[in-house]
C-alpha cells in the first residue's frame, strides 16, 4: 500500500470515528399567543412559533445554559431557518468539537404577512419590541434550564436580523451582554438617498401587498413604512410615506423621511444610545464586500467609524463573499467566528 492510501485510509477512519462520538442536541417547538402582537392592522396571528435548540448534554445534565437569541431576515421565518437541517447539524459540531460550550439557540417568528417586522413597536404592524423582551425572555427562562441573567444571554441575527440584534443591543443591555451580527442593513443610509429605491408611484397605486409582488424594494419600503410611520386611520396600508402626493405630483416629505430614519437607522440612534453599548460585554458585526446593494457596505464601513468616534469598544470586519452564502456550513461564520465569539464572552454555569 502506497503512501497515498494509506492517507485516504486514515482520513476516511477519522471522519468514521468522528461521526460515532459526535453527539447531537434536540430541537423543541413551543408557542407563544403574543398579547403585544394582538390586533394589528395587517392581519398577524398572534401566536407565535419558537424553536428552541437545545444542547446535547441538555436531558441529562440537570446544568443551566446561556441563550443566544437568534433573529432571522426579511422573507423567511424561523421554520425556513431550520428546514434543510444545517442550523442543528452546525451547532451540534459547533459543539462536539469545541468550537463553543454548550448554548440554547432561540429563533422565533418574526415573519409578517408582509416581508417582516422590523423589529419595532408599531401600531400597524404590532409591537415586535414588547413581545421580545416581555414576553419571549420570560418565556424562555420559564420554560427551559437558562441562565437567567445579562451575562449569559447573547443576540444574533443575519441581514435584518442582524439590524434586530444590534437594536436590541442598543435599547435593552439590561437584559442582554453579548450581540453578534452578520451583514447587517440599517446600519446607515448607504450611498444614495433611501427614498430613490423604490418605485412610489406603484405603491400609491396598490391596494394590497400582493400587488407588490416582485417589487422587492417596493414591498420593503412600505413594510419600512408600516414600522416606522404607522397611521391606523390610512388604508389599505395603514401607514405614511417617504413620498407623498402633492398637488398631483408625488414629493418626498422631509418631516416623513427624518422621522422614519431617526426611528429605523442605528446610526442616527448612536448618539444617545452610545452609553448603552457601553454597557455591552462584546459587541461583533461582520459584512461581506460583494453585496449586491453597496449601500450596505458603504453603511457597514461608516457605522464601525462611528463607533470608534464614540469609544465604543467594538469587533468589525469586511470580508472577501457575497453575504449569507456560507453563514450556516460547517465552515461558515457561524461556525467559525459567530460561535466562538459568543463562547469567549457570555457566561456559562
Amino acid at each position: 500500500m502506497n503512501g497515498t492510501s494509506r492517507l485516504a485510509l486514515l482520513a476516511v477512519a477519522a471522519t468514521a470515528i468522528h461521526a460515532q462520538t459526535e453527539r447531537h442536541g434536540s430541537l423543541a417547538t413551543q408557542y407563544i399567543t403574543s398579547q403585544a402582537l394582538a390586533n394589528t392592522r395587517t392581519g398577524l396571528d398572534p401566536k407565535r412559533s419558537v424553536i428552541v435548540y437545545l444542547p446535547p448534554g441538555y436531558s441529562e445534565s440537570g446544568r443551566r445554559y446561556p441563550v443566544i437569541y437568534y433573529f432571522h431576515s426579511l422573507f423567511t421565518s424561523n421554520t425556513r431557518m431550520f428546514a434543510d437541517g444545517r442550523v442543528q447539524q452546525t451547532l451540534d459540531r459547533a459543539i462536539s468539537t469545541g468550537v463553543t460550550r454548550e448554548v440554547i439557540l432561540v429563533a422565533a417568528d418574526y415573519s409578517t404577512p408582509t416581508p417582516g417586522c422590523f423589529f419595532e413597536n408599531s401600531s400597524t404592524t404590532g409591537r415586535w419590541m414588547d413581545f421580545t423582551v416581555e414576553e419571549l425572555v420570560p418565556f424562555i427562562d420559564g420554560h427551559f434550564r437558562t441562565l437567567a441573567k445579562r451575562e449569559s444571554r447573547g443576540l444574533a441575527g443575519d441581514f435584518m436580523g442582524g439590524y434586530g440584534a444590534l437594536k436590541f443591543a442598543m435599547l435593552y443591555p439590561g437584559l442582554f451582554s453579548v450581540v453578534y451580527a452578520l451583514h447587517p442593513v440599517g446600519t446607515g443610509t448607504g450611498l444614495v438617498p433611501m427614498a430613490s429605491r423604490p418605485d412610489w408611484r406603484k405603491i400609491h397605486e396598490a391596494r394590497s401587498f400582493r400587488d407588490l409582488d416582485g417589487d422587492v424594494f417596493a414591498q420593503v419600503f412600505t413594510a419600512m413604512a408600516q414600522a416606522f410611520l404607522p397611521n391606523p386611520q390610512r388604508p389599505p396600508f395603514y401607514c405614511d410615506f417617504m413620498m407623498e402626493p402633492d398637488n398631483g405630483e408625488l414629493k418626498q416629505n422631509a418631516a416623513n423621511t427624518v422621522k422614519l430614519q431617526d426611528a429605523f437607522l442605528l446610526d442616527h440612534m448612536l448618539s444617545e444610545k452610545a452609553d448603552n453599548l457601553r454597557k455591552m460585554r462584546a459587541i461583533r458585526f461582520d459584512w461581506a464586500r460583494y453585496d449586491s446593494n453597496q449601500d450596505h457596505v458603504f453603511a457597514n464601513e461608516a457605522f464601525t467609524r462611528r463607533l470608534d468616534e464614540l469609544g465604543i469598544d467594538h469587533e468589525a470586519e469586511e470580508y472577501n463573499a457575497v453575504p449569507g452564502v456560507k453563514n450556516w456550513t460547517l465552515d461558515g461564520r457561524v461556525a467559525t467566528e459567530m460561535l466562538p465569539f459568543f463562547g469567549r464572552y457570555l457566561t456559562f454555569e
